[in-house]
């Protein structure tokens, strides 16, 4: 059984191809790179993009689901595995420990408040799998800014910023996990005094 990425990524169906674009590529490259892929088991946007070219390549495709989503028809049905749960609390869990390390492709707010869990959960070094993501013509480029003054006005040390990768392309995303391992979370607190 092949190590699982854990892409988080849209599902929206109204985006620039650009992004569909990606999340193909990294489909078929992680296949290449000897992945498998976990995600939240949907066949919209580009979590549908992603999980057709990872089943596309041969690579091993593991949807987490829950109920209300695969009630309205959006679930892969292709996926190798298919695993509904009630909660997106459950969808998350799972997916996390399934895993060995995440992707952050462009999203909304689902996007954003899954990685934002996985970084909190490295903070404070329950979770220590690599995170990376794919700051896509510069996407979250606010959101790092926003982590950097974050840092400058003491909400985390310095350490934190080690906890994530930033990938440009694609291509960079395997090279950049491989420079995640191994990271290390400081302790949260200052001073528990």
């Amino acid at each position: 059984m092949p190590k699982l990425l854990c892409v988080y990524c849209a599902s929206s169906d109204r985006l620039d191809p650009k992004y569909y674009a990606a999340a193909t590529e990294l489909g078929g490259l992680l296949v290449k790179q000897g992945w498998g892929l976990v995600y939240g088991g949907g066949k919209t946007g580009m979590m549908g993009a992603v999980a057709r070219a990872t089943k596309a390549a041969g690579g091993r495709v593991v949807g987490v689901i829950p109920e209300f989503m695969k009630a309205r028809e959006l679930a892969y049905d292709e996926a190798d595995e298919l695993i509904s749960v009630i909660t997106m609390r459950e969808r998350k869990l799972l997916m996390e420990t399934r895993a060995e390390a995440f992707v952050t492709l462009p999203g909304g707010f689902g996007t954003l408040e899954e990685i934002m869990e996985i970084l909190t959960l490295r903070q404070l070094d329950v979770v220590k799998k690599p995170c990376v993501f794919l700051n896509q013509d510069g996407f979250y480029d606010d959101l790092i800014r926003l982590f950097e003054k974050m840092l400058a006005e003491k909400f985390f040390k310095p350490s934190n910023m080690e906890l994530f990768r930033v990938a440009n392309t694609v291509t960079e995303i395997f090279p950049q996990i491989a420079a995640a391992e191994g990271a290390k979370a400081e302790p949260k607190w200052f001073d528990t005094r």
